[in-house]
């Protein structure tokens, strides 16, 4: 498995869910708006554990499973109430949005380039 790629696109997609996340609380004082954030620093976490031998292949596999939820809570729960409102928050969710579904297209690619390899 191609640790490097996760551990990248992992770091990446945390910093944006937790710095979105944080902009959305700022800007609309809901506390709902920090739930993208949790996960986000989730993920953070999980990917300092793929630096450890005997945790990579359960910590790569905790990391798309929370990735792929909050893929789907702001595809499904979040991008309809902010398309009707527009403005900021649209591309706030947006950009979780695109950062998600990409860390999720490596890391399922990474699995498959993983399996071919054996």
């Amino acid at each position: 498995m191609k640790i490097k790629n996760i551990q990248k696109f992992n770091l990446i997609n945390s910093i944006a869910l937790i710095s979105m996340s944080a902009w959305g609380y700022i800007d609309t004082n809901s506390i709902t708006a920090i739930i993208p954030g949790a996960f986000g620093l989730i993920l953070f976490i999980l990917g300092l554990t793929l630096a450890n031998e005997k945790l990579i292949k359960l910590s790569a596999h905790i990391i798309v499973l929370f990735t792929l939820i909050i893929l789907l809570a702001l595809i499904f729960q979040v991008l309809p109430g902010v398309m009707d409102r527009g403005g900021l928050g649209l591309i706030r969710v947006i950009l979780m949005i695109s950062t998600s579904a990409i860390a999720m297209i490596v890391f399922i690619k990474s699995f498959i380039d993983n399996r071919k390899s054996r």
